[in-house]
């Protein structure tokens, strides 16, 4: 073992450069694995994770206590598809004011009476302060970010009690936006009472529909007031890790079968180029058995310390992407849910040495059933055969010898150069896909943002306090139209209401000027009358609706009836309206934003330091590109560049052991006169040609897989992507790609190039 031990430590040493690139692959190939595997992992299931932490209820249900009693619901929860239940509370609607120490509520807040945050259905995170334990106390439903300060301030409650908050929940169904003990909601004035369920068939819509009206058959008439179902929280959730699971998992495979195919080549070409080194071990007494153990220590050494600095750097790389990935609406408890899985780093830490190895034993095999004379003369024999036959018909194209000579390299190790080609093929693939997807995105990202140029918001907040314009609604829009730049000025209002028949708060958005202010329509027209409304496709999916049918919202008292017009491209719970409608049922309704639209070349920083001058109350931001559109396209350009320096990685091994095999025929050509020059190029065109094939089996296959992942990603958020977005196959967004084969082979064979033309033909015959 230790003359194994021994030789295999000498042949790393004596291979360096084999060694370093045997290094550098796995490196990048286990790297990419880990992000690519740990950010499908993660993107697959985060929800259920938190959600079975948190015991959540299948369906939220709320029953109008006016219609049915506290009894006739306990004895209906005794049904036998009901697995556990949580209730009945009693819960209460109050219209909170916006900016009275709101904690981020404000228009219509549930409150709930519940005496503790535990029970066998929806155990409540109380991650700070306390559970209310006397009336006068509530507990809010937030997620993070609260100060000391926020400890024992009042909640007040209008034409109600004022209440002191105790402490902060979390509930990643959303069950209530506040909690207080049963005692203390009597106060608020009920009107519902509320009911989760877990059932045990929980494993669809329809058959939680089933469970519920199995529940409800047998109480009275117009019981159910509304009902979500944990499938529809999930999917809402869950918009993000929907949107880049996809393309993850394209980048995933992809990255996985480029680092086996360049493992094996550089590998299998590492034994397959020490085939003399092989006959001397043997010659020197080496038994076929240890042989075949220098070869597979000299591959491992290299390759595990590889892999181990390539999980490593996944597990840095990936941190970050998850920060932004599982950020946004109900992500607290999301964070602490997701990262990479133990088995990703198993998997790399195992697979990508077993990769080595088990591409290292054919070849090893191979030579150690050969006898020392045969494995010596395999070693240094010239390669004749396909490779000659096949330069000698290129010499009758009448091109540059050193050119014919370079397409006719690849065809003298077919298997090396079959490996090298596929790996070309899969790095044109990623630039293709990549290049498809970043145009989509960016046209995306960039819809409905140019009907304005910077929005100014009402209110301001300097050193801690917020300052109110001096200017009224009408005064502020009039200011805002006579400074210089402004052509058009429209006002927005953002308000909650509640959707009937359904426990779902939706934004009843208003606007006030032309129209239309934002947003791509996808299906119908803009409202045009008063009691039109558009929405986007992913609140029409939720809630079953399509254009042309009706809707009612209902907030303080007030309710109205609407006619969904159109679909826009959105996937918020946003419900659009003009001006008229919304006062229908919010007459007090005032702006907390005006879009401006800028006349052609007009500074938008300086309309924006006009803005703050003439009044100190309002906030302008200027439109700026869209983060997620812009993370996304950031990550694929990462995920491409790794991919194609992997590649480049494999082409230039192929280059350095081509260099390696044909050192004699080097030397034979210098000594006939061929320059340096003619020995890069020579090189180079044999890569080169690999490129160019790469490029044209690559193309089709990105276009395939974009058509393939770009429906799937616009499915997982809810949006109907427009055709302008998608038609995206063009002349000049193929020149890219078309490209990209060859810039990936040049890349990697020009280093190995240049250093066999700086080969002499002393050097050569020392060796020989």
């Amino acid at each position: 073992m230790r003359a194994v031990w021994k030789a295999a430590r000498a042949a790393v040493r004596r291979r360096r450069l084999q060694t370093l690139v045997i290094w550098l692959v796995t490196l990048v190939s286990t790297g990419s694995m880990v992000v690519a595997l740990g950010l499908v992992d993660a993107a697959s299931a985060p929800f259920d994770r938190a959600f079975g932490k948190q015991h959540g209820p299948h369906v939220v249900a709320a029953f109008d206590s006016a219609k049915v009693s506290d009894a006739q619901l306990a004895h209906a929860a005794r049904r036998s598809g009901v697995l556990a239940t949580a209730g009945p509370f009693r819960r209460a609607t109050v219209d909170h004011p916006r900016g009275a120490n709101d904690f981020g509520l404000g228009g219509e807040v549930t409150v709930v009476g519940r005496s503790g945050p535990g029970g066998p259905v929806d155990r409540v995170n109380l991650w700070a302060g306390r559970w209310p334990g006397r009336p006068g106390e509530i507990v809010l439903n937030r997620q993070s970010d609260w100060t000391a300060d926020d400890m024992g301030k009042k909640f007040r409650v209008p034409s109600g009690p004022t209440l002191t908050v105790v402490g902060f929940a979390f509930d990643l169904s959303h069950t209530a936006d506040a909690w207080v003990v049963p005692d203390q909601i009597a106060a608020l004035h009920p009107t519902g009472t509320q009911m989760l369920f877990r059932f045990r068939d929980a494993s669809s819509q329809s058959a939680l529909r089933a469970g519920l009206a199995e529940v409800t058959q047998s109480l009275p008439k117009g019981a159910l007031a509304g009902s979500e179902t944990y499938l529809a929280l999930k999917h809402r959730v869950g918009g993000n890790a929907r949107a880049y699971a996809p393309y993850l998992m394209a980048f995933g495979v992809l990255g996985i079968l480029v680092a086996v195919l360049i493992v094996a080549n550089v590998v299998g070409g590492a034994v397959v180029s020490g085939f003399r080194h092989i006959g001397i071990l043997k010659a020197l007494g080496f038994t076929p058995g240890q042989v075949l153990g220098v070869y597979l220590v000299m591959i491992s050494v290299p390759s595990v310390l590889g892999c181990a600095l390539g999980a490593v750097a996944g597990n840095l790389l990936a941190h970050p992407f998850f920060q932004f990935v599982f950020t946004g609406p109900n992500s607290g408890v999301l964070h602490d849910s997701v990262g990479i899985a133990p088995w990703v780093n198993v998997v790399a830490l195992l697979g990508m040495p077993l990769v080595c190895v088990l591409a290292a034993l054919g070849p090893a095999m191979r030579a150690r059933r050969m006898s020392a004379a045969r494995a010596i003369s395999a070693g240094s024999a010239p390669r004749a055969g396909r490779a000659l036959g096949i330069q000698r018909r290129l010499a009758s194209a009448r091109l540059p010898r050193s050119v014919s000579l370079g397409l006719g390299l690849p065809f003298a190790r077919p298997a090396r150069s079959a490996l090298t080609l596929a790996a070309v093929a899969l790095g044109v693939t990623t630039v293709t896909f990549a290049t498809g997807l970043a145009a989509t995105l960016t046209d995306f990202g960039n819809a409905g943002q140019h009907p304005f140029d910077v929005t100014v918001y009402v209110g301001n907040h300097r050193h801690g306090k917020e300052v109110r314009p001096v200017h009224d609604d009408r005064q502020l829009q009039a200011l805002l139209e006579s400074l210089p730049g402004a052509t058009r000025v429209t006002a927005r209002s953002d308000e909650e209401a509640l959707l009937v028949g359904s426990t779902e708060v939706v934004m009843f958005e208003g606007r006030r000027g032309e129209l239309p202010l934002n947003g791509i329509l996808v299906r119908g027209h803009w409202m045009h009358r008063t009691g039109e409304v558009v929405t986007g496709t992913a609140f029409l999916h939720r809630n079953g609706l399509h254009v042309g049918d009706h809707l009612r919202l209902r907030e303080g008292g007030r309710e109205v009836r609407l006619t969904i017009v159109g679909e826009t491209m959105d996937n918020d719970r946003l419900v659009v309206g003009a001006w008229p409608t919304v006062t229908a049922l919010m007459p007090d309704v005032q702006p907390i934003a005006y879009h401006v639209r800028l006349r052609e070349g007009a500074d938008r920083q300086a309309y924006a330091r006009a803005v703050r001058a003439a009044d100190p109350g309002l906030s302008p931001q200027v439109s700026g590109p869209n983060n997620v559109t812009r993370t996304i396209v950031g990550s694929a350009s990462a995920l491409t560049l790794m991919l194609a320096l992997v590649s480049s990685l494999g082409v230039f091994n192929t280059a350095v052991l081509n260099t390696h095999d044909r050192r004699r025929d080097l030397g034979m050509l210098k000594s006939i006169g061929m320059t340096p020059r003619q020995v890069t190029v020579m090189t180079v065109t044999s890569m080169a040609v690999l490129g160019a094939v790469g490029s044209l089996i690559g193309i089709p296959l990105g276009i395939v897989g974009y058509e393939l992942v770009l429906p799937r990603m616009a499915a997982g958020v809810d949006i109907t992507l427009p055709a302008y977005m998608t038609d995206v196959w063009h002349a000049p967004t193929l020149a890219g790609p078309a490209l990209a084969g060859v810039v990936i082979a040049v890349m990697g064979a020009l280093v190995p190039a240049r250093r066999a033309a700086r080969l002499t033909v002393a050097e050569v015959l020392h060796n020989e």
